[in-house]
C-alpha cells in the first residue's frame, strides 16, 4: 500500500529561503505548498489544509506568532512550527503555549529540520492512516443500524442474532436513550416476521382510559365516542412485531390482558365477545427497574416473567467509552449530508471534551450534540466552539479545578488536573502538553491511560 500523501506550508518573505527549504525538505509522498505573505499562506490553510505549516516569525503585514493563533483558531490539529533569527526562550515558551509543535532557531540546520519535520510527517501519516483504518471500522462494526465495536455490543449482537429467529416475546433494558428503538427494529428485522410490519406503541404516551382500545380494538357502540369497530394494534401487526416501548407505564389492568394475549395469542376487542386469532411477535422496552416495580405492587410479577424470559440489556454509553469515536464518526457522516457540509472530524480538543462528559444522555445525547455541532460548524472540523454551550465549560473539569483550589483534593486528583489543564492548553497536543508538564510524551501517556483521559 503506498504512503497517504501529505501536505507542508512554508511561509517566509525571504523568497531564497522558501525556494531553499522547499527544496530541502522535497520527497515523495509530500505535497509542498509556499506563501511569501502570511495572509497569502493563511488563505493556502483555509483551501488546502496542510498538516503542517513552516513559518518565518518576523514578517510584515503579522508576525509568525499571529499566524499560529489564526492556525489554532481554524484547524488546532495543524503541526505548526515557528523559526526565527531572533530566539528568545520566553517567546519560545509563549508560541509552545499558543499551540505551536517546535520552535526553530536560525540558521536551521538542514539535517535537523529533516528530522524534525519527519517526525512530523510521519505522525500525519499515522494519523491519516488511523482515520481510514476507523472508518474501515465503522463500516464493520454496524449491526442492523447499531453502531458499536465493544465487547459489550459485540455480546448483544450476537445475542440478537440467536434470539430473534426463534422469540414471540422478549424484553430490552436500558437507561434512557441507549437505543433500545434501535435493538427493537434489529428483532423484527432479523425474525421469520420481517415481512410483516413493525407497529410502536409508547405506553407512556397513551391515556390509561383508551388503551385496551389502542392495544386490542373496540367495537361500534362500546363505549362513548366508539362510532364504529375499530381493530386494535395487535390485529394491525399480525404477521409482525408489536414494539410497546416504556411498558413500565402500561396500567395495571391492561397488564392482565396483554399477559392473556402473549399466552394465547388472540385479542378480545373491548365489548366484543369474540375472539381473534392474532400472530404477533412482541419486543417490550423499558428503562425502569420492573423488579423493583413489582415490590412496589406497580407491575405485575408474571407478565414481567412471560416477557424477561429473553432479556436484552443495552449498554450504556459510559458502560462503552471505546466506541466514542466510533459514534462520533458516524453522526458526523450523517449530519455532514444532510446539512450539505464537508466535515472531515473533530479537533483533538473537541475530542477531549467529548470524551471527559459523562453522557447522562447515553447515545441520543451524543447524536443531539453531533448535530447541533455539524449545524454550527463553519469550517471541516468540529470545535469546541461549534458544540452546546453545556459541553464548552465541562462540569466534571470545573469540579476537579474547583477541588484543586481549595487545596483538598488528593495526590491523584491534582495530577489528573494538571494533565487536563495541560492538554487544554495544548489543543490536544500530546507533545506540546508533555512540554508544558516538563515530561516526557512516554509518561504522558501513561498518565493520560491512568486518568481514564
Amino acid at each position: 500500500m503506498s504512503r497517504p500523501s501529505v501536505s507542508l506550508l512554508i511561509i517566509d518573505d525571504n523568497e531564497g529561503s522558501l525556494e531553499m527549504l522547499s527544496s530541502a525538505l522535497a520527497q515523495p509522498g509530500l505535497e509542498i505548498f509556499t506563501a511569501s505573505d502570511p495572509e497569502e499562506g493563511l488563505d493556502i490553510v483555509h483551501e488546502k489544509h496542510p498538516q503542517i505549516v513552516l513559518t518565518d516569525l518576523v514578517m510584515p503585514h503579522l508576525t509568525g506568532l499571529e499566524v499560529l493563533d489564526r492556525i489554532m483558531e481554524s484547524d488546532p490539529a495543524t503541526d505548526v512550527v515557528l523559526m526565527t533569527a531572533h530566539y528568545s526562550s520566553e517567546t519560545a515558551v509563549e508560541a509552545i503555549k499558543k499551540g505551536a509543535s517546535d520552535y526553530l532557531n536560525k540558521p536551521v540546520s538542514i539535517a535537523a529540520l529533516r528530522e524534525r519535520i519527519g517526525v512530523l510527517l510521519e505522525t500525519a501519516r499515522r494519523r491519516q492512516r488511523a482515520n481510514q483504518l476507523e472508518s474501515e471500522l465503522l463500516a464493520s462494526a454496524e449491526f442492523e443500524g447499531i453502531v458499536g465495536n465493544s465487547p459489550l455490543m459485540w455480546d448483544m449482537f450476537s445475542r440478537i442474532r440467536r434470539v430473534a429467529p426463534h422469540y414471540r416475546a422478549v424484553l430490552v433494558t436500558g437507561e434512557t436513550g441507549t437505543g433500545k428503538d434501535l435493538v427493537a427494529q434489529a428483532f423484527h428485522k432479523l425474525s421469520p416476521a420481517h415481512n410483516g410490519r413493525y407497529v410502536v406503541l409508547n405506553c407512556s404516551a397513551v391515556v390509561e382510559t383508551l388503551f385496551e382500545s389502542e392495544l386490542f380494538g373496540h367495537v361500534r357502540g362500546s363505549f362513548t365516542g366508539a362510532a364504529a369497530d375499530k381493530a386494535g394494534l395487535f390485529e394491525h401487526a399480525h404477521g409482525g412485531t408489536l414494539f410497546l416501548d416504556e411498558i413500565g407505564d402500561m396500567p395495571l389492568g391492561t397488564q392482565a390482558k396483554l399477559l392473556r394475549v402473549l399466552q394465547n395469542q388472540e385479542v378480545q376487542r373491548v365489548g366484543s365477545l369474540t375472539a381473534r386469532k392474532v400472530d404477533v411477535r412482541v419486543v417490550a422496552a423499558t428503562n425502569h427497574d420492573l423488579r423493583a416495580a413489582i415490590a412496589e405492587k406497580r407491575f405485575r410479577e408474571d407478565l414481567f416473567y412471560r416477557l424477561s424470559m429473553v432479556e436484552i440489556q443495552v449498554p450504556s454509553l459510559a458502560q462503552r467509552k471505546e466506541d466514542l469515536p466510533l459514534l462520533e464518526r458516524h453522526f458526523i457522516a450523517r449530519f455532514a449530508a444532510q446539512y450539505g457540509k464537508e466535515i472531515r472530524g473533530l479537533t483533538p480538543r473537541a475530542q477531549i471534551v467529548l470524551a471527559m462528559h459523562t453522557w447522562p444522555g447515553n447515545v441520543r445525547e451524543l447524536e443531539n450534540v453531533i448535530g447541533h455541532a455539524c449545524m454550527m460548524c463553519v469550517g471541516e472540523a468540529l470545535d469546541v466552539p461549534d458544540l452546546p454551550p453545556y459541553l464548552q465549560t465541562p462540569g466534571e473539569q470545573r469540579h476537579v479545578a474547583a477541588v484543586a483550589t481549595a487545596g483538598v483534593a488528593s495526590l491523584e486528583d491534582q495530577e489528573r488536573f494538571l494533565v487536563m489543564r495541560a492538554m487544554e492548553e495544548a489543543g490536544g497536543n500530546q507533545s506540546q502538553a508533555a512540554r508544558i508538564l516538563r515530561i516526557g510524551r512516554d509518561a504522558l501517556r501513561y498518565k493520560l491511560k491512568k486518568h481514564g483521559l
